[in-house]
């Protein structure tokens, strides 16, 4: 997938409002599957991006999570935590998006815990993945695959 388009998407988010990918375009973009929100290794992840938004920002990347729950269990712990960024919701059909990125476990309904590191006309450019869900990913891989986008 390195080097190719992203999958195109159309979610809603925690207002429940449409995010597409072509939205994102123009803008480095981290796409950040969650496997269950109201996790503790979910929760920290995305807490850990929270609080390095302003450097995410400053790299010019937008950041958006995507869970396969409902959006209105994602608008409870997003407003919880206040993430700050779009936690897009792919209940329905159940994991579309994650699977059409290859993130999604059928064994459990739910991602894997995978990151793809976009460019801004949308292409792959890495992908930031975990052995397990149980290991969380760090924002410093983050930071540093975006720093090496022009």
């Amino acid at each position: 997938m390195v080097g190719a388009p992203a999958p195109a998407f159309e979610l809603r988010d925690t207002e429940g409002n449409t995010v597409t990918l072509d939205s994102l375009k123009g803008r480095k973009s981290l796409i950040v599957f969650i496997p269950f929100p109201f996790t503790g290794t979910c929760e920290g992840e995305l807490c850990a991006i929270r609080d390095r938004l302003a450097d995410l920002n400053g790299l010019d990347a937008n950041v958006v999570a995507i869970s396969t729950d409902t959006v209105f269990s994602n608008a409870e712990w997003s407003k919880k935590n206040g993430f700050g960024f779009p936690v897009l919701s792919d209940f329905w059909p159940h994991g579309a998006v994650t699977d059409a990125y290859g993130a999604f476990d059928p064994k459990v309904g739910a991602a894997n815990r995978v990151t793809f590191v976009l460019d801004r006309d949308a292409i792959v450019r890495t992908v930031i993945a975990t052995e397990s869900r149980k290991f969380a990913r760090e924002v410093d891989h983050y930071m540093e695959a975006l720093e090496e986008i022009d």
